[in-house]
């Protein structure tokens, strides 16, 4: 049997709090990836192999660990011994990092993200079932793909989305929907695995350090340009505007994103709505980033610019 490789990056899945009640006030990242291994007993006899790459609460994720992360997926799924790469993380970010390997990492076997919504100390964790499902998925016969799964749903990683703060089932695929279902430990498809070429590697011989700044900024009732003028003054090289509705945007957010442009700045115009995104096109209107959500867009457009440099 080909071994499966789970690369550990912290998060709640691996996070430990002082009492079995304790939800929230737990510490992320505190268990290393061996013990949440020798936590699922299914898992014991299987062939694994484990590595831990980080021990950090994914709200503290940045564009090195991405890099790394995409660099060691990418050498491990290459092996022939390898039948798929598992990837635990936390749920804060597990959508970008989702996106990101998916437009990154050429992933013809699976490489699949989970997490856990409770930490690996609570009564009732998510995190075992979890781990076990994403094991088995990468052990799937022509599974391919970034995916996530969590709560016995099986995600593209190009569709995921965090839809609440605390719900054990938080995550969605959209208006695209699952792409498979858990029961009783077999995988039922409902749609074609996601297209592994899709793929930009211009990341890979770059330093993030000097990566281009591409910030999110929000539309809302009340909004201020001067934000965006502040943001392009600090240097960014992009923006990425959250409209309201249908990419609606603020007329002083959109006076200022005019000026952002004048002065070399790219900018996309995107949705804060979680489904749906921008649909069509509006005479006169700043570029949209069609379907995309808040956080993709900002990942694409700052993929966008790296090719731009190369």
């Amino acid at each position: 049997m080909q071994s499966v490789v789970v690369i550990g990056t912290g998060g709640t899945i691996a996070g430990a709090a002082a009492r079995p009640q304790d939800h929230i006030g737990y510490t992320a990242g505190a268990l290393g990836i061996d013990a949440l291994i020798a936590a699922v007993p299914a898992l014991q006899d299987q062939p694994l192999e484990a590595e831990t790459l980080a021990r950090i609460d994914s709200c503290d994720i940045d564009h090195a660990t991405w890099v790394a992360l995409a660099r060691r997926a990418a050498w491990h799924l290459a092996r022939p011994e390898v039948a798929g790469v598992v990837v635990t993380h936390g749920t804060d970010t597990l959508e970008e990092t989702a996106y990101f390997l998916h437009r990154t990492v050429r992933a013809a076997k699976p490489l699949v993200l989970t997490a856990a919504m409770r930490p690996a100390t609570a009564l009732s964790a998510d995190g075992p079932q979890n781990l076990l499902d994403a094991v088995t998925l990468a052990r799937e016969p022509g599974a391919r793909g970034v995916l996530a799964v969590l709560a016995g749903r099986v995600h593209a990683g190009a569709d995921l989305r965090k839809l609440h703060g605390y719900r054990v089932d938080t995550f969605s695929s959209g208006d695209a929907g699952a792409v498979a279902l858990f029961e009783d430990g077999c995988v039922r498809t409902f749609r074609h695995w996601p297209n592994e070429a899709l793929h930009r590697a211009d990341v890979f011989g770059s330093d993030p350090a000097g990566w281009p700044l591409v910030d999110i900024v929000t539309s809302h009732a009340g909004a201020r340009g001067a934000v965006i003028d502040a943001l392009a003054a600090a240097g960014a090289a992009g923006i990425v505007i959250a409209g309201t509705g249908n990419g609606s945007v603020h007329a002083s957010l959109r006076a200022a994103a005019e000026r952002a442009q004048a002065a070399g700045v790219r900018v996309l115009r995107s949705s804060r709505c979680l489904l749906g995104g921008v649909v069509g096109t509006t005479p006169g209107a700043l570029p949209s980033a069609g379907p995309l959500t808040p956080v993709q867009a900002r990942i694409e457009l700052l993929l966008d610019l790296l090719a731009e440099r190369a």
